[in-house]
């Protein structure tokens, strides 16, 4: 494995989560117990919906084996930064949105390994990669939960000096992801448009499937049209650097998509997913305005 395996790709993941850490409080976490219905339809439809619909756009779109076991890594993440903003300019729930995220984060190192593991085998069958299930729940705890943990502890022993850093280090945080995405889209320029069309439908029927479901699932279970366009936005937006980086520790080769195609269809969904969720925030936005 080279440098950007072992080094780069997980300490870019691990920095983002620590950036979202900084941000949290111990009162997200105990705001679980007060908002108990919302909060269980929101990790209802994260840890188990997503995974379901995204199940059904591998199946109907009869997709290749590894792109579809890629799909389904990503759709195992939890969110991230960006869907706490875009929760923010969409005039949703800012605090359910954040204490799904931290909650959902927290645990990925329990979710994601079994439902990774799962996955993989069932699609790829004999051609999955040789990993173990150990692994990465050791590795979703380094670069995930750990990092998030000690940022809510920087965040309470230090308080104020985090309120003054957590701008700043998210920022850096998105650029530097930004510009290492760029990167290894550049050195993927083929395989990325080779896969286009398939991954380009499959990226962007996912995640307005997941807006529209979850939406229709809030309002079953009566949540009210703030929440449920919470829920609908943590659903959709994915923590995609956590996907890439999974793919690529998992297949624990290189950094190239055509010899790491598991990290594809992340790759592709953190472009992807804002087509589809950026209008939809807008719209959320505009809507407001009668819930004023």
């Amino acid at each position: 494995m080279d440098f950007a395996v072992n080094v780069v790709v997980p300490a870019a993941q691990a920095f983002i989560m620590f950036s979202l850490g900084l941000g949290l409080e111990i009162a997200d976490f105990k705001r679980v117990f007060s908002r108990g219905t919302a909060f269980a339809i929101g990790a209802f439809s994260q840890i188990l919906l997503l995974p379901a619909v995204a199940f059904c756009v591998v199946m109907l779109l009869d997709m290749p084996p590894v792109l579809g076991a890629g799909l389904m890594l990503l759709s195992f993440c939890p969110g991230g930064v960006s869907s706490n903003v875009i929760t923010k300019l969409s005039r949703g729930d800012l605090a359910l949105s954040v204490s799904m995220t931290a909650v959902t984060s927290v645990i990925a190192f329990i979710t994601v390994p079994a439902l990774a593991t799962w996955s993989i085998l069932y699609l790829m069958g004999e051609e999955a990669p040789d990993f173990s299930f150990f692994d990465i729940a050791f590795f979703t705890f380094l670069v995930t939960t750990l990092p998030v943990l000690t940022g809510v502890f920087v965040r309470t022993v230090f308080t104020s000096l985090a309120r003054r850093l957590e701008s700043p280090l998210q920022n850096v945080a998105v650029a530097f992801w930004a510009m290492l995405l760029l990167a290894l889209f550049a050195s993927n320029y083929k395989v990325v448009m080779d896969n286009l069309l398939t991954l380009g439908v499959a990226t962007m029927v996912l995640p307005l499937a997941l807006i529209v479901i979850a939406l229709l699932v809030s309002r079953l279970f009566g949540l009210n049209k703030t929440e449920g366009k919470t829920v609908a936005i943590e659903t959709s937006v994915q923590n995609s650097p956590l996907g890439i980086t999974l793919g690529i520790v998992i297949t624990g080769t290189s950094t190239s998509f055509a010899e790491v195609p598991l990290a594809l269809p992340s790759a592709l969904y953190s472009i992807t997913m804002y087509i589809i969720v950026l209008p939809c925030m807008f719209l959320f936005r505009w809507n407001s305005r009668d819930e004023a």
